[in-house]
């Protein structure tokens, strides 16, 4: 029986890692989503001023179905809030909408790491998707043209994910930033946001350290292999 130790000691580890940052960013956002910030402003509401303050007029928001769900996409130039977030007056709602505005922001601000990956995203989903099974494949069929083809694909699904990285957290800073300069919140209210914002960072984290360890893991399995 075939026992692979290379995912067993570079996954494994990370996958738990993406498990423990899922529950934390739940219940991090569950806790401060019952807490009314000061103002009472939604997410709506603050997605809205900070847009404003940043001179963004081309930009509609809308609420989407979904927990979690919120995103912005630059294409339709649409920031797309969900259920909790949209009508939600919480410092979660609150931070999770300044933070989805910072990608506005970055982007009306040609912010060169969301622009490059917007351009990997493609690459990211075909890699992703088919790039390991092609390593594999060509693993246990001793192709080394296939291995090289699955490796380099899903490389570009790795590089997505590190240059998801940058954006995301300058997105938070901005947020955080912008929150603080408009007096959105206040000093106690804004620990609050850094808190929930940091517990989605950690997804991202893992998330990256997850595929990165998985490339790891194809090209040590196809040295293996070649010997």
């Amino acid at each position: 029986m075939y026992f692979d130790y290379y995912y067993v000691v570079l996954v494994v580890p990370t996958i738990i890692l993406s498990l423990i940052a899922q529950i934390l960013v739940k219940s991090t956002f569950s806790k401060y989503s019952k807490i009314r910030c000061s103002r009472g402003i939604t997410g709506k509401d603050a997605a809205s001023l900070l847009m404003r303050a940043n001179n963004i007029r081309d930009v509609s928001i809308q609420q989407v179905r979904g927990n979690l769900t919120d995103h912005y996409d630059p294409g339709a130039k649409v920031l797309r809030l969900s259920d909790p977030v949209f009508g939600n007056p919480s410092i979660a709602a609150v931070g999770v909408a300044a933070h989805e505005t910072g990608h506005a922001i970055q982007h009306a601000t040609s912010y060169g790491p969301l622009a490059l990956r917007s351009s990997l995203v493609p690459i990211a989903n075909i890699g992703s998707t088919i790039g390991p099974w092609i390593a594999i494949a060509g693993i246990f069929l001793s192709f080394p043209v296939l291995i090289n083809i699955g490796i380099v694909l899903f490389g570009g699904a790795v590089v997505f994910y590190l240059i998801t990285l940058p954006v995301e957290f300058n997105a938070s800073a901005r947020a955080l930033s912008i929150l603080k300069s408009n007096n959105v919140l206040s000093a106690d209210e804004l620990r609050g946001v850094r808190k929930v914002l940091t517990a989605a960072a950690l997804t991202y984290v893992a998330s990256a350290l997850t595929a990165l360890m998985s490339f790891v893991r194809l090209i040590l399995l196809a040295q293996r292999r070649r010997r």
